[in-house]
């Protein structure tokens, strides 16, 4: 008999619906039965692709005992932390702040008013790993609530009074200068780590932001430049060698057990591989080192093959496990990789050191041992000839893993993640000159606004013809960065209509009087306080986005007020950052936006012309992140961005109009004289 989960739409709930354990989504019958009963919730919150949250249902939520004893004392309530990032964000800040840590699955336990008075992540079924048993922490707190409810209470509003957000006024006068930046940049790179690239020790998690900065950092001329740049390549190089990259198949897990980026959890999200992709391209665009490109483009591919809907919208993630088996679809045995690839294998098992014990669990997770001139000095080839020799004995290889039980989708659709994997292909698009990422990147666009912004309101999540869920700040804020994207690689003015929408419902429906902005709408349900998280985690948090897309959508012209809001923002926020910098990398952006100098390009001109087809060549072969841009026809459309108003064709020919820091300069013909302008000289 299946619980109320069965009428979700969630692959993680979905998950659950046929647990022996009373499970009820967040919403109105859950909360008021706990009321009316006056019963405690426990309240647990997870992901379809989360390994723990597996092992703690098949543990624990499929055990009858243990279902029983949940479903007497509590009202259960399951809760899918990315279509509620608001629950998420608030229950895990009770979490941190009882036990010093977080994570999922995420167990809490709240009064029916829903203030937290227990939490941790996960829970064995007997005591090990110094945790207390499932079922002697439900007994416990079964017997709190009926016999200690003043220690409840007080507990209570102890973790409530601590979570509260404080107050945050704008009145902050500092602002970011370039030796803010600087000092920054040298506090970052002072904790790199030049073993084995990225920040922090096991487990290592990739920092796509930081590197982002870096790579901004690196095209300004500084004394730290050479070693930014080091940096930048050896995290870039030392993340791309394998393990937690996919070298078979392309794209990265979620983050590296070990130091090394070797031993991956191997759960793939998207937003993950959309950030990289976006770090690697650009990587490739400062460096000029052709193997970023390859691993951006390999990173696309694979979320064009195994996470793509067929209707244009990004999938959320694949499963870390596949038979049960955590890892299984993604390693392999000496044997079975010398019988695949036969007279290559002495070549190919020298590149990852092959051993018939193997790397991990007795398998083989593959992770370069040797680069390609090593292996071309080994094997008294070319250089040129290891990576098409490798690329083949991938191939193969992939062949036979495509044959394998794949690891389970989560298929829906988040409109955040979609947003940062439409600005990845929207980008690789204009910089590579690939139209079948351009082409990607316009229908996940129209797939977005025609799924999931239902009469003039944003939607978070779809799935199954199905749109629900409130849309939060950072949707709003990601979805307009993205269109901004999109429509400088193709100038359809409805792409920058749509993020200026985006933008004034956000500044409409989000602001926060005392400063920056609220994570959840103003009409969004009442929860136990309003969140509002400033922090960048994985993704960037909603403030930081909405901080980058104010700065860029102000330097289009038609809101030149919200680059004040954007700036007392940082300003805000910038004693924190100066604090925890690889914490705050988004906001790193923003402010380097902010810092400038800024570029706004406004290019006149058919499209078709081949004079303006040159100004775009020579525009879009460089990285030019402090950089707006707008195209058009002449005359522009009623629609179009300020930047392009009362711009009229040169002599009858394409023309540039190059602004810095909202001064322009003299409008130009030739692509090598507006080349000359935006360098400077």
């Amino acid at each position: 008999m299946p619980n109320k989960l069965i009428n979700e739409n969630s692959p993680y709930l979905l998950q659950h619906a046929h647990n022996p354990v009373d499970w009820y989504p967040w919403g109105k019958e859950a909360l008021e039965k706990a009321k009316s009963e006056n019963k405690p919730i426990f309240l647990s919150i997870g992901y379809a692709a989360c390994h723990w949250c597996h092992v703690m249902e098949h543990e624990s939520f499929e055990n009858p005992e243990t279902a029983a004893l949940m479903n007497e004392h509590f009202i259960n309530i399951k809760v899918d932390r990315e279509e509620r990032p608001d629950l998420d964000s608030i229950y895990m800040q009770a979490t941190v702040a009882m036990t010093d840590s977080g994570g999922w699955p995420m167990s809490v336990f709240l009064t029916p008013d829903l203030r937290p008075y227990y939490a941790g992540t996960y829970f064995p079924p007997v005591r090990r790993y110094n945790m207390p048993a499932f079922k002697d922490v439900l007994t416990g707190l079964a017997n709190a609530w009926l016999n200690d409810k003043e220690e409840v209470d007080r507990v209570g509003n102890q973790i409530l009074n601590h979570i509260q957000p404080q107050l945050q006024t704008n009145k902050n006068s500092d602002t970011f200068t370039s030796k803010t930046l600087e000092a920054l940049t040298n506090s970052i790179l002072k904790s790199y780590d030049w073993g084995f690239g990225g920040w922090g020790d096991a487990p290592k998690f990739p920092q796509p932001m930081t590197i982002e900065y870096l790579l901004r950092q690196a095209l300004v001329d500084s004394p730290r430049q050479e070693q930014i740049l080091k940096a930048c390549r050896h995290v870039l190089d030392e993340m791309s060698r394998g393990g937690m990259y996919d070298v078979i198949g392309g794209g990265f897990s979620r983050y590296s057990v070990d130091k090394f980026w070797r031993t991956p959890h191997f759960e793939k999200m998207l937003y993950d591989n959309a950030q990289l992709a976006l770090a690697y391209l650009h990587g490739y665009l400062v460096t000029g080192e052709v193997r970023y490109r390859q691993i951006c483009e390999e990173t696309l591919d694979f979320i064009l093959r195994e996470m793509t809907h067929p209707q244009g919208g990004f999938y959320s993630s694949l499963d870390a496990d596949s038979e049960g088996v955590e890892g299984k679809f993604y390693v392999w045995t000496h044997d079975e990789i010398q019988n695949i690839l036969g007279p290559d294998f002495e070549f190919f098992k020298t590149a990852y050191g092959i051993t018939p014990e193997g790397n991990w669990e007795g398998n083989t997770i593959l992770h370069r041992e040797l680069n390609d001139a090593a292996l071309a000095t080994r094997f008294k080839l070319d250089p040129k000839t290891v990576p098409v020799k490798l690329a083949d004995s991938h191939s193969k290889l992939l062949t036979v893993r495509n044959t394998r039980i794949r690891p389970g989708t989560d298929d829906k659709v988040l409109v955040m993640w979609n947003a940062l994997a439409l600005s990845a292909f929207a980008e690789a698009g204009r910089y590579l000159n690939r139209q079948d990422y351009l082409d990607a990147a316009i229908r996940n666009a129209r797939f977005l606004m025609d799924n999931l912004y239902i009469n003039d309101r944003l939607f978070r999540s779809w799935r199954e013809g199905q749109a629900k869920h409130n849309a939060y700040l950072e949707d709003h804020a990601g979805l307009a960065h993205a269109f901004l994207a999109l429509y400088q690689s193709d100038p359809d003015p409805a792409w920058y209509a749509t993020a200026l929408k985006l933008g004034d419902e956000m500044v409409a429906h989000f602001t926060d009087l005392h400063g920056g902005f609220f994570d959840t709408r103003d009409d969004h349900e009442t929860l136990l306080i309003r969140p509002k998280d400033i922090q960048d985690n994985a993704t960037p948090s909603g403030n930081a986005l909405a901080a980058t897309t104010l700065l860029e959508l102000s330097a289009y012209g038609d809101r030149n007020e919200w680059r004040s809001v954007a700036e007392d923002m940082l300003g805000s926020a910038q004693e924190t950052i100066m604090r925890y910098p690889t914490a705050f990398a988004q906001w790193l952006c923003a402010a380097d936006f902010a810092v400038g100098p800024t570029h706004e390009v406004a290019i006149i001109g058919n499209p078709n012309d081949p004079k303006t087809q040159e100004f775009l060549k020579t525009l879009w072969k460089t990285f030019r992140p402090r950089q707006v841009t707008a195209i058009s026809a002449y005359p522009p459309e009623p629609r179009a961005s300020a930047l392009l108003r009362d711009r009229p064709m040169i002599n009858g020919q394409p023309t540039a109009y190059v602004c810095q820091n909202f001064v322009c300069l003299q409008p130009v013909n030739l692509p090598s004289e507006m080349e000359s302008q935006l360098a400077g000289k």
